[in-house]
């Protein structure tokens, strides 16, 4: 299972989603990567108004506020 957030600099909701991806990820054991969207544009042309954005295995699973409950019921699929 590939998990990926992508994120930008400066953005306050993007630091609560790294929270919620560290605990939840942890308890289940599974990697994740923080994927800094500034440095490309095709991204940030995508998802500048949508970031922090969750990705699973290459499709957009949820954005903005992360739901830890959402999360795990995602990753136990």
């Amino acid at each position: 299972m590939k998990v990926e957030l992508y994120t930008k600099p400066g953005c306050h909701l993007c630091e609560a989603a790294r929270a919620t991806l560290e605990e939840v990820c942890a308890e289940r054991g599974v990697a994740w990567t923080d994927v800094d969207i500034s440095a490309d544009a095709e991204l940030m042309d995508r998802f500048a108004e949508e970031i922090p954005v969750l990705m699973v295995d290459g499709v957009q699973r949820d954005f903005w506020h992360i739901d830890p409950e959402r999360l795990r019921r995602i990753l136990s699929e």
